[in-house]
């Protein structure tokens, strides 16, 4: 059994059905965080019942009263391209929270396996998406936890860890999972519609373009670079 970070992104789903095909059973976890794109947790509840998730929770945790992102505050969504450096859209934070979030109910549960879907590849700059976070966050698990000090330590999983975003939509299609349930944009259009033009609608199109795989998703404009 495994505890799964399921936002309702292509990442997420991904490294979602990477712990069912591993035989894993899944605790499917999300976050409502008043985040600007609400329209996500849609999304997660779509990939958590596509998964067959045993469980999944959808926790409110309102980040808008910290602010200090695009996606909690009102800070314009980036809209010119992917740019060096770490973006606005970055949530202080917003990893280390989610997977304390998870191990607190990896422990509870009785599982020792966490899946989240970073990758440090074709990403936005986030620093918590690094190999070295993931790493010192399960050291952390280790000594912060009861079942981490009576010798049971967790495990992070973060399969999508080094892949490319086309890495990724191949990787959705040898699962074959519907990567049309998913939702990536930082920045709804108007009738439920993937803007085309935010950092994670532009890397999401150019995953599928360079996996040479159809894209399923509904932009309102089409994606450049």
């Amino acid at each position: 059994m495994a505890v799964v970070l399921v936002s309702g992104g292509l990442d997420s789903m991904i490294s979602a059905a990477s712990a069912k095909a591993a035989g894993y059973r899944i605790l499917a976890l999300s976050v409502d965080y008043n985040q600007r794109h609400q329209i996500e947790l849609a999304a997660a509840r779509r990939v958590a019942h596509e998964l067959g998730a045993e469980r999944h929770i959808i926790l409110p945790l309102d980040l808008s009263a910290f602010g200090g992102s695009a996606l909690t505050a009102d800070i314009e969504v980036p809209k010119d391209g992917v740019q060096p450096g770490i973006p606005v859209t970055y949530v202080p934070a917003r990893n280390t929270i989610f997977l304390s979030l998870a191990l607190g109910w990896a422990e509870a549960a009785g599982a020792r396996d966490l899946f989240i879907g970073v990758n440090a590849l074709d990403y936005s700059g986030y620093p918590d998406c690094r190999p070295e976070f993931i790493s010192a966050f399960e050291g952390l698990a280790e000594i912060a936890t009861k079942a981490g000090v009576e010798g049971q330590p967790f495990k992070i999983h973060a399969p999508l860890q080094h892949m490319t975003k086309a890495d990724i939509v191949r990787e959705g299609t040898r699962l074959g999972v519907d990567m049309g349930l998913s939702w990536s944009c930082y920045d709804p259009a108007p009738g439920g519609l993937h803007c085309g033009r935010c950092d994670s609608c532009r890397l999401r199109s150019k995953g599928f373009e360079e996996a040479g795989i159809p894209d399923p998703t509904a932009y309102a404009v089409k994606p450049q670079g």
